[in-house]
Order: structure tokens, then sequence, then C-alpha cells
């Protein structure tokens, strides 16, 4: 009898470990409510990205870039890592620029895109 309990005690001490942590949860979930805020900042920052981005797709603008010695894929790229805070900052400037023809938003584009490439930098 003595020998059974020697050969059961850690066979028993495995289950029983193995019991407790069945019985305990892992990890509880946690839901919150997403305030109507957040949701409009959401949608805010991506419809500016798909505006900076349908800019960036223009062939006179990706002309302008070339010409100043930025490849338009890495100016995506670059577009792409900004947050959605700073997306909707640089469509806000763009759109504050005047009216001066499609030059005018391609040099202010340029301009802060070069602007961004400085601050990453720094």
């Amino acid at each position: 009898m003595k020998k059974i309990r020697q050969a059961a005690k850690p066979v028993s001490l495995f289950l029983t470990i193995f019991m407790l942590l069945m019985s305990v949860p892992y990890q509880s979930a946690l839901a919150a409510m997403i305030g109507t805020e957040t949701m409009i900042d959401i949608a805010r920052g991506q419809e500016a990205r798909e505006y900076v981005n349908t800019m960036l797709v223009r062939e006179d603008v990706q002309a302008t870039l070339i010409g100043h010695g930025i490849d338009p894929r890495e100016a995506k790229a670059r577009v792409d890592s900004l947050s959605d805070a700073e997306v909707v900052r640089l469509v806000d400037k763009i759109e504050q620029l005047p009216a001066g023809g499609d030059i005018g938003i391609v040099s202010a584009l340029i301009i802060i895109l070069l602007l961004v490439l400085i601050l990453k930098l720094t």
C-alpha cells in the first residue's frame, strides 16, 4: 500500500495543479464604449489618408516629386507611416493654401513632405 501511495503522489500532485489551472480563467474580457469623437477621428484620418494618396497618384505630382529628387514610392511610404493626426494636419494645410492651380498644391505637398522628412530625422 505504501508503494502505491508513493507512486500515486506525483500523479496526484500533477492532477491537482492541472485542475486548479483549468478552473482559473486566464484572462477576463474587458469591454468599453467607444466614443463618437473617436470614431469621427478615425474616419477623418482615413479620409485624409485617401486624399493624400490620390494626390500622390497623379502624374503631375509624381513628375514634380521626381523633379525635386524625391522618389514617389518613398513619399507614399512616408505618408503611410504618418499618424492619423499628422495626415489630418497635412490635409488641413493643403486646404488652407490659396487656389493657385495644380502647381500650388503640388508645391505645398512637396514642402510639407520635406518638412515631415526633416522632422522625422531630428
